[in-house]
């Protein structure tokens, strides 16, 4: 076959999640799934796989098992989307046709983001948890003290809570070590603040001020010299043309010019600059201008793509003002398989609304977890239920027993199979 009532790009979170519920409410849909990848991956823990408190081989598990039974898998790769003959391109499989169009195939690393990043990644002490978190626990195993560096791009990044998890248990890991005294642990970010929403960024600043963590706002990462183990920044704040004194002589940084600082670094981890795959960049479905640019041309609550009624979008690759996470995909899917059924009966969309949920399971040390649930314009959305058995703004340890056990048990089991 070569025509399906629904394509789905992307064999992941969203992809499956979309997949496995239309396929429960009605068997006699004929879909497809469009993804190359025979291994299917489930990344959030990817987290504590770095700080050496998870498997990594527990991460992943083969696609097929999670292809909705009656679903086709084309085991190829999109190449591109022409909307307005109703197709999508592969590299081996020919054009493939379709009636509704959902896409998510996530977004990719851009290791050339960051000039010396592709050189300096994954060896001599430069390391992320997006791409090889098993090398970021050797990292943290042979570390020996002075700066410890973690920063991110000024890119949008899949949860973007990430860099800091990491960093709050580095620090832990260290103490245990016996190395604090010796190591500078410093969090430079181009964000403003530790995290957007106001509960939460409470208490990660005072946990920030109580373990001696360095916190460098407005610091974008521009270079890496992996030879001298320095990592350049540029000071971002806005209306401000100078760093003049933002130098820190304690961690040995130094300013070179109006704008740029350079800081030292025995350790270094980043969260690489990331972007949409080429074919969707390269599409005529993508925000063309503006600070969205490059990202699926989505509605924010329908997740209706604005010029092609047909296509939906979800997950990383859509254009949406809140965070990349697979919590705002497990609140997303049910809109889209909403629209898509109504579409398909009435011709009209469906009433169900997507209100930006998304949540950071916020990782503060080993046994210790702040659960961040906001939704559009950083509103705090917690979970009700949780909510009255604890306060989830807090450093809580039955939260990091559900970081650890819970969420992934709810992902292989019920997200994947369209359970919830």
């Amino acid at each position: 076959m070569t025509h399906y009532q629904i394509v789905i790009i992307g064999g992941g979170t969203g992809g499956i999640m979309v997949a496995a519920q239309l396929k429960r409410a009605d068997t006699a849909l004929k879909i497809a799934v469009i993804e190359p990848s025979s291994e299917h991956y489930y990344q959030p823990a990817w987290t504590l796989v770095g700080a050496g408190t998870y498997d990594m081989k527990k991460t992943v598990r083969k696609e097929g098992q999670f292809i909705p039974k009656g679903v086709t898998w084309i085991q190829d790769a999109a190449t591109k989307i022409d909307p307005t003959s109703n197709t999508v391109g592969t590299s081996h499989s020919g054009d493939i046709s379709y009636e509704y169009l959902v896409v998510a195939p996530g977004l990719v690393m851009d290791l050339d983001g960051i000039p010396g990043l592709r050189d300096s990644l994954g060896k001599d002490g430069v390391c992320s948890n997006y791409t090889d978190p098993e090398y970021t626990w050797e990292v943290l195993q042979n570390f020996k003290g002075g700066n410890a560096v973690f920063t991110q791009p000024n890119t949008p990044i899949k949860c973007g809570g990430a860099p800091q998890k990491i960093m709050y248990l580095a620090e832990d890991f260290f103490r245990k070590q016996g190395l604090r005294e010796k190591t500078n642990v410093i969090f430079a970010t181009p964000g403003s603040v530790i995290f957007g929403v106001p509960d939460f960024a409470k208490t990660l600043n005072k946990i920030i001020q109580e373990r001696d963590i360095f916190f460098k706002p407005f610091y974008n990462p521009t270079k890496i010299d992996p030879i001298n183990k320095k990592v350049h920044f540029t000071y971002s704040q806005a209306g401000v043309n100078s760093c003049i004194g933002t130098e820190d002589s304690k961690i040995n940084e130094t300013i070179s010019g109006e704008t740029e600082i350079i800081m030292p670094y025995d350790m270094l981890h980043l969260a690489p600059p990331q972007k949409a795959p080429d074919f969707i960049r390269n599409s005529p479905i993508v925000h063309q201008e503006g600070p969205s640019k490059g990202w699926v041309k989505t509605d924010i609550h329908s997740l209706q793509h604005e010029d092609f009624p047909n296509i939906f979008a979800l997950g990383d690759v859509a254009a949406l003002p809140t965070a990349k996470t697979g919590a705002a995909i497990r609140k997303q899917a049910p809109v889209v398989v909403a629209n898509l059924l109504h579409m398909i009966k009435e011709g009209s969309l469906s009433s169900l609304s997507y209100e930006g949920y998304s949540s950071c399971p916020l990782v503060t040390g080993y046994g210790k977890m702040v659960l961040a649930e906001f939704k559009y314009n950083n509103v705090r959305d917690s979970d009700p239920i949780l909510s009255k058995l604890m306060d989830t703004s807090k450093e809580q340890y039955a939260l990091w027993l559900l970081k650890k056990y819970g969420l992934p048990y709810l992902y292989w089991n019920k997200m994947l199979r369209g359970k919830m």
